[in-house]
């Protein structure tokens, strides 16, 4: 009879494993093992057990009861691997404990991300192990029989403090074909290992796709607007439960498809349609004194013209107040626009509640804290009275139909945050003083993967053996020291990148407006500077002026097709006192052709000018190999611009932005003006020289009266040339100083 039952058990087990695609234990030898002597498992039998409590637990507690399968704790040690390769990283996970076992309270709790990035099915023979590499492995070794499918993802997990500045990844997992169910597994997997070795796990977060909704309702979250459940029960603790957070970038991109698809959204507010997004872009340069009806705030504006910021979110501040602008305007396209205002600010604010990065950020940028809970309260709930109400134009609730996703998350977001606050923020236990969001993001994650693609060598995807020397490659580069991963690029750039397929641009390419390339256009900034004339010059004191403004300018257009950030391209160029920029349009100075640069940026090339002029003189300079000169002079540079603290004073509150560090967009804009100086500077002296005698000579007999005669455009382009700034350079020393 037992026979009988095992035979039957066996078939079952074979029936199970290929409805699920998973390989088949044909020559699995099961009379030969003693299944109750745990300690003494074979490698066969661990990946036994542990791929049968991935596919399903209640399987293997089934299975457990015939044969002396052993708890899921034991499975949690047994997918930790020493060496390089797919389980649990167990050299991390024992430096987290020593950290809990000294007492560091900022390691006590944390937040788990997971993420499944796709991998180029193929074989590859690895010469190292001696073995062919590409099939799947969950850390107890290759299952290299004929039957296994090729891996074609990786799950990759990562633990970020949430009193603490530290991140990093736990491991990976070489899967196919991943289900929702596989992953609760590996999460729960995951909590258990970190709950024994003192770590609390607070959240989870995943990105918005099919596989991570079947997930969250495998681990028991409910995802619904009549009946929510943002938590789940922790898989070794049955009084703790875990919040439920989906990406908020992730998000924010089915909320753009959603209302692109349908065009124009119904709430009880008004109504909002994306076809002023698109009168937005379409708008051409607009002067000020040509438009109808100025307001107050921009009454005494001369020579200005209202330009758009290609970099500007959709969904942002930026862009609600360009609409107001141009409905105070009177503009016919946007009359009906307070509606649309309306919802993109509330999306906005949303966006920023979940993504605050600094304890000193400015409105719902800012921690959560109680004195701020109420205010933050408000628009959870604001959002909630909006989303459920949010109709297409035939009247069909959205949050019912099939572009629900991106609303039901934000609304599941805010049960969990309002969850973590009631637990571990709220005075009357306190755990944290105050929670920053934005550890509950995915962008961590996506700067260890940026990371893993700048040392890989391939740009497609990557195979296993590609993907499994790229990540050993990053942990022996990126050594965990105290407290973060080593990395020139912060969690604010990888938003910002994470988000461009969400900047105005992109609504540009999509409608067919003629796409510009650069923040202006090309025939505003003077790039060619051969065809002009010396005797069209005559040096004097406002020359050097001119000459420091239209290279700023010209630095300014280099940078706008660079920088994805639209507050540091609002920097770049001047603007009334009163008036830095109205949303995503700027309201930018132009004269003879010109926009004119902002004074911090022309003192910083004054600056750059000057301090190159005197280093580029010294002996120490003419001793340095020729590759390390323009290093030396960046550091000299930032050395000088380290004594003026009034530059770019529009970026203040931008600095707040992002995380306390060093690394930031202050620094990042100061570093890039200097680089592109030093390149345009190169450049310039790789020209054929100049025959300074004759020039000079011709220059003398030209009188101020041909100078006033000439033509504002030839004046303009001829200041731009690089044979005037080098005559400039070798005729005065360093002309008159830009305060």
């Amino acid at each position: 009879m037992s026979k009988c039952y095992d035979r039957y058990l066996k078939m079952l087990l074979y029936t199970f494993f290929i409805t699920k695609n998973k390989f088949i234990l044909t020559d699995f030898k099961w009379e030969l093992y003693n299944w109750r002597e745990t300690a003494e498992y074979s490698t066969e039998m661990k990946q036994f057990a542990c791929t049968l409590y991935l596919c399903s637990s209640k399987v293997y507690d089934y299975v457990r009861k015939i044969l002396k399968l052993p708890h899921s704790s034991i499975l949690r040690t047994w997918l930790s691997k020493c060496k390089p390769g797919p389980g649990f990283n167990s050299s991390i996970f024992s430096f987290l404990q020593r950290k809990v076992e000294d007492g560091d309270q900022r390691y006590q709790y944390c937040s788990l991300i997971i993420k499944g990035v796709s991998l180029k099915q193929q074989l590859q023979w690895d010469p190292s192990s001696h073995h062919l590499q590409g099939f799947m492995d969950f850390g107890l070794g290759r299952l290299d029989a004929d039957e296994t499918p090729l891996a074609s993802e990786t799950v990759l997990l990562m633990a970020v403090g949430i009193s603490g500045p530290w991140r990093t990844p736990l491991g990976y997992f070489f899967i196919n074909r991943a289900s929702g169910y596989l992953h609760a597994q590996l999460l729960r997997l995951t909590i258990g290992k970190l709950s024994d070795i003192g770590i609390t796990v607070l959240a989870v977060t995943s990105d918005a796709t099919a596989h991570s909704v079947q997930m969250a309702k495998a681990l028991g979250i409910h995802i619904d607007g009549d009946n929510m459940k943002c938590t789940f029960q922790h898989p070794s603790s049955s009084s703790q439960q875990i919040a439920y957070f989906f990406d908020s970038c992730h998000l924010l991109r089915l909320i753009r498809n959603a209302f692109q698809n349908f065009q124009s959204v119904h709430f009880l507010n008004g109504t909002a349609h994306w076809q002023h997004l698109v009168e937005l872009v379409a708008l051409e340069e607009q002067e000020l004194p040509n438009l109808e009806r100025i307001p107050r705030k921009l009454a005494n504006l001369k020579n200005h013209i209202l330009k758009l910021n290609c970099a500007a979110q959709l969904f942002s501040e930026s862009v609600a107040g360009a609409l107001e602008c141009l409905l105070s305007l009177g503009l016919p396209p946007f009359q009906n626009c307070t509606g649309t205002i309306h919802f993109l600010r509330l999306i906005n604010n949303l966006f920023d509640i979940f993504n605050s990065r600094n304890y000193y950020g400015k409105g719902f940028r800012g921690p959560l804290l109680p004195e701020t809970f109420n205010k933050i309260n408000h628009v959870l709930i604001e959002a909630k009275t909006i989303f459920v109400t949010l109709a297409d134009t035939s009247n069909n609730q959205i949050i019912k139909g099939k572009r629900k996703l991106g609303f039901l998350g934000f609304l599941l977001n805010a049960e969990s945050l309002k969850w973590l606050y009631q637990n571990y923020v709220s005075p009357k236990i306190m755990p944290f003083p105050y929670l920053l969001t934005y550890k509950f993001s995915q962008d961590h994650l996506e700067l260890f993967l940026k990371l893993l693609r700048q040392v890989s060598v391939t740009v497609s995807n990557l195979t296993c053996m590609a993907f499994q020397k790229a990540y050993h490659n990053v942990e022996t580069r990126y050594r965990l020291q105290d407290e973060v991963f080593l990395s020139e690029v912060s969690i604010l750039d990888i938003s910002i990148a994470r988000r461009t397929d969400l900047a105005l641009w992109t609504v540009q390419r999509q409608y067919g407006v003629s796409i510009v390339k650069t923040l202006f256009d090309k025939e505003d900034i003077c790039c060619d500077w051969s065809d002009c004339l010396l005797s069209e010059a005559l040096l004097d004191l406002s020359d050097h002026r001119r000459n420091l403004t239209c290279c700023a300018s010209y630095i300014a257009d280099k940078l706008s097709t660079l920088l994805t950030c639209e507050d540091c391209i609002s920097a770049l160029y001047t603007s009334d006192l009163k008036t830095s920029k109205i949303g995503s349009l700027l309201c930018v100075k132009k004269e003879n052709g010109v926009h004119f640069p902002s004074e911090s940026l022309c003192r910083v090339v004054n600056i750059c000018e000057r301090v190159v002029r005197t280093h580029s003189r010294m002996a120490v300079y003419e001793l340095l190999p020729p590759q390390q000169r323009e290093f030396y002079l960046q550091q000299k540079i930032l050395h000088e611009l380290s004594g003026h603290i009034y530059l770019f004073v529009d970026l203040n509150e931008h600095l707040f932005d992002g995380e306390v560090c060093a690394i930031n967009h202050f620094v990042k804009l100061l570093k890039d003006i200097i680089i592109c100086f030093l390149k345009m500077r190169a450049n310039d002296l790789a020209q054929p020289p100049l025959k300074h005698n004759s020039e000079k000579t011709e220059m003398k007999t030209l009188s101020r009266k041909h100078w006033s005669s000439l033509p504002n455009d030839k004046c303009s382009s001829f200041a731009n040339s690089s044979k005037f700034r080098h005559l400039l350079s070798n005729h005065s020393n360093e002309g008159p100083k830009i305060n």
